[in-house]
């Protein structure tokens, strides 16, 4: 999502335009749109007066950031060596073919975007995954299938138990 050139002013200008104000900018950008599109990337660059070089050099570091636009709900699966000896690939696997989408990739109705991580630090669950604030440990298919099958089911409308 594009921010209008009103929000996009009123979120820059919550800011002094100095350069140390780069990270706070892309946080509030990335909140707002779910990825940092590269029009608001020139015009914070502009806006902070950084070289857009440097802009970019940040947007592209830290992880956190995305270019490309994401999933309503991130799913980031754990591939911690705990979640990796209790087959993090296969919960990986799992999600790719129920969302018909790969690593990276977001699912054709825009509701999921699947990462990894290092590690979620809940080792007891493993294999396990986060999907916004929500941990799901000891994953199977059958819960992954379940885990995912209620959350469409919110999006829907749906009251879920």
């Amino acid at each position: 999502m594009i921010l209008a050139q009103e929000k996009l002013t009123e979120l820059l200008q919550a800011y002094p335009p100095e350069r140390q104000h780069t990270l706070a900018v892309f946080q509030d950008i990335q909140k707002e749109c779910g990825y940092l599109p590269k029009e608001h990337i020139v015009a914070a660059a502009d806006y902070l007066k950084v070289p857009l070089s440097q802009a970019y050099a940040m947007a592209t570091f830290y992880h956190t950031f995305s270019l490309t636009p994401r999933g309503k709900h991130v799913i980031k699966v754990c591939d911690g060596t705990a979640c990796h000896i209790k087959d993090s690939k296969g919960v990986l696997q799992s999600l790719e073919r129920l969302l018909g989408v790969g690593l990276g990739g977001t699912d054709a109705d825009g509701l999921f975007t699947i990462e990894t991580v290092a590690c979620l630090g809940c080792c007891a669950l493993a294999p396990a995954m986060q999907i916004g604030e929500e941990y799901y440990g000891n994953l199977t298919d059958e819960i992954i299938a379940e885990v995912i099958a209620d959350y469409r089911r919110r999006e829907a409308g749906e009251v879920v138990a």
